[in-house]
């Protein structure tokens, strides 16, 4: 294992702390917890608090977008591994606005386990809570099995409608609805060039071999649909968007943003390169791209790789997600 890094054991700790030393203005911790972190200018008011927890190791997912316009809180896990139920509550309770607290997070078994028992705790608090979970990931299961296909990049996308949604002080119930509405619409695919290593592991989670490229696997290494020879970009660009497609059905005038997302180790060039295709198909198709994402929105460790994700929008999406946000990695300012 080659990194930069003192002890693994210490990895998590002396990256949040890094990151709040460098975001000060915008995060703290809550109540000197490294392992939940909450907004600075935490709002007082009468609205909906947005909250999410996952593993480290997938920055600026998740902690990333705690910040004015997106997410109230997070809570932290080891690299690929749910924070616990108690640091849950205590987000839940700290975000708890007076209109009940939405938890929104990836298709995960632990993040599910213990949300489910933090909202139990908040439950004795008389803090309401609402559920709503990511599963964009279409190479995960087909789509008669999609409430079991895994949250990935597309989180990005959720958090900032959620966010908007809270802003405008509607009701628990109608974010909820927003939001996972929103998710029926937004839908990504990835691919990987190489594996990850974990810290506290020491050495690669999985393999690849040098001339092949994974299609599909997950950003903790999960499998994929299958291993081929190394693709040119055109042509991952062209696979990832039939396999989307095959769900959204795009049609001329319909209205979507793109998010091309490094898994950690691509260079933007290259991001930039898949990108310039799928704006060509887009534009080919008469298919307006509103706000695209080119850049590290939900990364993997240092695995190259990338992945796709399209956002089929609305009116409603449209206006939620063209909202201000500042968080300390994702910044729309409307001037």
């Amino acid at each position: 294992m080659k990194k930069i890094i003192n002890e693994p054991e210490n990895f998590v700790k002396e990256m949040v702390e890094g990151i709040v030393a460098a975001h000060s203005d915008k995060i703290q911790l809550l109540n000197d917890d490294i392992r939940v972190l909450i907004r600075r200018d935490n709002p007082k008011k009468n609205k909906v608090g947005i909250v999410t927890a996952g593993g480290s190791g997938h920055l600026p997912t998740f902690l990333g977008y705690v910040g004015e316009g997106m997410l109230d809180g997070c809570a932290i896990g080891n690299v690929f591994a749910s924070p616990s139920s108690q640091k849950m509550f205590d987000m839940i309770k700290a975000c708890d606005f007076g209109k009940g607290v939405l938890c929104l997070y990836g298709n995960y078994g632990g993040d599910k386990m213990n949300f489910n028992m933090a909202c139990e705790l908040a439950e004795f608090e008389d803090i309401k809570t609402a559920n709503v979970l990511v599963k964009d990931d279409v190479a995960s299961a087909p789509y008669e099995k999609k409430d079991t296909r895994r949250g990935v990049a597309g989180m990005l996308y959720a958090f900032k409608i959620a966010g908007a949604a809270a802003d405008e002080g509607l009701e628990l119930e109608e974010v909820s609805k927003i939001t996972q509405n929103a998710l029926e619409n937004i839908k990504t695919m990835g691919v990987a060039l190489s594996p990850c290593i974990v810290p506290e592991v020491g050495k690669p989670t999985f393999s690849i071999e040098d001339d092949k490229i994974e299609i599909g696997m997950g950003i903790h290494g999960e499998q994929g649909i299958e291993v081929r020879e190394m693709l040119k970009a055109d042509e991952i660009a062209d696979l990832i968007f039939t396999k989307i497609n095959e769900e959204l059905e795009l049609k001329s005038e319909d209205e979507v943003s793109v998010t091309v997302n490094g898994l950690g180790a691509t260079p933007l060039e290259e991001l930039y390169i898949v990108y310039n295709r799928i704006y060509k198909i887009l534009k080919e198709k008469n298919v307006k791209i509103i706000k695209p994402h080119i850049g590290e929105f939900a990364t993997s460790m240092e695995m190259a790789g990338l992945s796709i994700t399209i956002f089929k929008l609305n009116v409603e999406t449209k206006r939620l997600l063209l909202k201000e946000a500042i968080t300390p990695f994702y910044t729309n300012v409307n001037k």
